[in-house]
């Protein structure tokens, strides 16, 4: 299918030097970022202290990536836990640039890149690491290797390699499921598609091979993580009584995307998907490897609900579609869409070094990474003073105790549940049975019924700004034996 390929030589400095421009400052802003680790990104750098083959809730390997830099930097300060973020986003750029450098030339290949590294989802997930953005360049590798593969008319060592990919992928997260299921669709779908059943086997055995041990972790901890993936698809389970008609999530999902993607890229997208004629075999194929991923998660937000996020594997194969077709319109539309992801580009490393006082009426632009260190350095100081043995029902206060107080010598843990664990924390550091007293810190204005006798409320910790300023946190000292469902 290549019609116009580019040596290295033609693209790459070009598009090198503008990723890794737009990157070092990425980079230098996050030596100063002023935000606090999300609960998420806390969470994952606690994986990442036990390194396992699997977690409660996402395969392992932003565990793993996150406990790699961490002890490369010497340092488990938040500009290490989030490094990798950045850096695997100019992985991804440029192997997109070669996938677009190899099928439509230099012009494709070097836009491709420019685009990719300032799209809004990539600016964000540059300054909160994520399981996307670890999961981005394995995907992309993968799509290269078999779009390789099916040029060639079935290569088996090609397929192989794509399959291997796609499944260290999966290992960041399971949406990556979404690229061997699209090359499934693009084969029933077109015949460019179809590599023969020797080469599909071979992507299969490289998929199967690299995602088994996570697979095997799921089989000896009860499916933890494959039971919390359902619970995010929660009609999934129950769909006559879970599953409805949420027309206010999907409009939200899907008008969201034009922010995700940027408006004239994923105007474009649309525009491509809704002409049925006129397209070439070669933007057909691509767009098998997008537009189903953004249809599966818009069915997903209108029976229940979808973040923002869950689709963005669609616009890898989205940006390798649009790009080559706008380079044939007036470019008035590429350089207008760069200048304003551009201009994001920008903003966003510039606000969270200097923008954690920029408020929209009376609310802090940046407040769900804003207020969560503070909140742990007081529960810590009240801890200390009570006894030094705190228990949390809040996976958000919980995460952060662990994060920030990771040299303290409180003992933290989680209260215990009945029935199956809601988080990794209950799972994994529950309350053992024990005497004494201890500080709770609950999100929760009534305590346990055992618990109430002998309980004695200390404080009520409500700040007016920051992530926890609608939702306060209630300490009580109380009888750790209460606390047992």
């Amino acid at each position: 299918m290549p019609n116009a390929a580019a040596r290295p030589s033609e693209w790459l400095p070009a598009a090198l030097g503008i990723v890794l421009g737009v990157t070092a400052y990425r980079i230098l802003m996050l030596a100063f970022d002023r935000t606090d680790l999300f609960v998420d990104e806390a969470q994952y750098w606690f994986w990442g202290q036990t390194l396992e083959l699997g977690y409660y809730s996402k395969p392992p390997l932003i565990g793993w990536v996150i406990r790699a830099s961490t002890e490369i930097g010497a340092s488990d300060a938040v500009f290490w836990v989030r490094l990798p973020a950045p850096l695997f986003h100019v992985a991804t750029a440029l192997i997109l640039g070669w996938i677009a450098a190899e099928r439509y030339g230099r012009a494709a290949a070097i836009w491709v890149a420019a685009l990719y590294i300032t799209l809004p989802m990539v600016t964000v997930g540059s300054y909160m690491v994520s399981t996307d953005t670890i999961m981005f360049p394995f995907l992309a590798l993968a799509l290269g290797l078999w779009l390789r593969n099916l040029d060639l008319g079935g290569h088996v060592p090609l397929a192989f390699a794509a399959g291997l990919a796609a499944g260290i992928g999966f290992l960041a997260k399971y949406a990556a499921i979404y690229g061997p299921l699209c090359a499934a669709l693009a084969a029933l779908a077109m015949w460019q598609g179809r590599p023969g059943w020797r080469a599909a086997g071979a992507g299969l055995a490289g998929f199967v091979l690299a995602v088994s041990p996570n697979l095997l972790w799921n089989a000896l901890n009860g499916l933890t993580t494959v039971q919390h993936t359902l619970d995010n698809a929660d009609w999934i389970r129950d769909p006559g009584s879970r599953a409805g008609v949420n027309l206010t999530g999907l409009a939200e999902f899907f008008f969201a995307q034009f922010a995700v993607f940027g408006p004239v890229l994923f105007g474009a997208l649309l525009w491509l998907g809704l002409r049925r004629g006129g397209q070439s075999g070669e933007r057909q194929l691509l767009l098998w490897f997008s537009l189903p991923i953004v249809a599966i998660v818009c069915v997903q937000a209108l029976l229940s609900e979808a973040y923002a996020n869950w689709g963005v594997l669609a616009y890898q194969g989205g940006l390798l579609a649009v790009v080559p077709w706008l380079l044939t319109k007036p470019r008035a539309w590429l350089w207008g869409s760069v200048a304003l992801h551009g201009a994001i580009a920008a903003l966003i490393p510039f606000a969270v070094v200097f923008g954690t006082e920029w408020r929209v009426q009376d609310r802090l632009v940046l407040e769900r990474y804003l207020g969560r260190t503070e909140m742990t350095r007081q529960i810590l100081s009240l801890a200390e003073a009570q006894g030094g043995v705190v228990v949390v029902d809040d996976r958000d206060v919980l995460a952060d105790l662990f994060y920030t107080g990771r040299d303290s010598a409180v003992a933290v843990w989680a209260a215990p549940e009945a029935g199956r664990p809601s988080n990794h924390y209950v799972q994994n550091v529950p309350l053992p049975p024990s005497q004494g007293r201890v500080l709770l810190v609950t999100r929760h204005d009534d305590l346990p019924a055992a618990c109430r006798a002998t309980a004695r409320p200390i404080v009520t910790l409500a700040p007016d700004s920051g992530a926890y300023r609608t939702r306060a946190q209630n300490v009580w000292r109380v009888d750790a034996m209460c606390l047992q469902p």
